[in-house]
């Protein structure tokens, strides 16, 4: 095998939709294209380093997806509100980095639908529209409502979440793809019951439901994660790539959960 890279790792990029959706792995400096690997051998071998993916400085533990301890407490994207948006302390004067936030926070979010490992109600900045749904492994999502800001979707989002979930069973997600949905008579029922928040809530039309296909050979017959902290070594066939997960025929791993890990990749 030969080494196709070697670096930090971040989340999987998304470089296209057509005809499904395409990957590729950031290391370090080089961005390397996942889905002609697809089929073929891969070996992931972790160096046993992690850096902070801010600051750079190695730790011996990854926190908030790939920062040190001091750059977890210290960054806004690290607080908590970003996985409670409801809880956001922007108006009390009492952000982290307020640039920040109005740079990701106060800018216009959408609350949809998606089909995920079955339905399931979430947020995001618009532009980061359809990545969020990729990120999350949708096959389907349609966007519902549009607000002027971050903690304004989650107090939707809390009210919708009481009638629908809110995470993804990731088992579920790689074990094949969940029956279609009809999101647009789903989105209209719920929206007349909702209980309105006091804030400023735009409803989108109900036509523009996406659908996302995913590189996938086929679905491994046994869902067995992989712990890069455990075993530094995992090879195998890769059979396909859904939402962060690799599927590998020995094993699966969500890569998301390893940014900052230095990785030697071969293939």
């Amino acid at each position: 095998m030969e080494i196709l890279g070697q670096g930090r790792i971040r989340k999987m990029q998304v470089l296209g939709l057509e005809p499904e959706v395409q990957y590729a792995l950031p290391l370090d400096e080089t961005v390397l294209p996942l889905n002609t690997r697809i089929g073929q051998p891969i070996r992931l071998v972790f160096q046993g380093e992690i850096r902070c993916l801010n600051c750079g400085r190695v730790t011996r533990k990854s926190y908030c997806q790939g920062h040190c301890y001091p750059c977890s407490q210290r960054l806004a994207a690290c607080d908590l509100c970003i996985l409670k948006p409801e809880t956001c302390k922007y108006h009390q004067g009492q952000c982290r980095e307020p640039e920040w936030g109005e740079a990701n926070c106060l800018q216009p979010h959408v609350i949809y639908l998606a089909n995920t490992s079955g339905l399931k109600v979430g947020i995001t900045r618009r532009s980061q529209i359809p990545v969020r749904w990729v990120d999350q492994g949708a096959v389907q999502a349609l966007p519902l409502l549009e607000v002027d800001e971050r903690m304004h979707a989650g107090l939707v989002e809390v009210e919708l979440a009481r009638a629908m979930a809110d995470k993804t069973n990731w088992r579920a997600l790689l074990k094949g793809e969940p029956a279609s949905i009809d999101l647009a008579s789903l989105a209209e029922e719920h929206l007349q019951q909702l209980e309105w928040p006091e804030i400023a809530v735009r409803r989108l039309p109900l036509d523009g439901e996406v659908r996302l296909r995913y590189p996938v050979l086929e679905y491994p017959q046994k869902i067995v994660s992989h712990n890069l902290d455990k075993q530094p070594v995992l090879e195998g066939t890769l059979l396909g790539i859904k939402g962060q997960y690799l599927m590998l025929d020995t094993a699966v791993i969500n890569l998301r959960k390893y940014g900052g890990y230095v990785l030697e990749v071969h293939g």
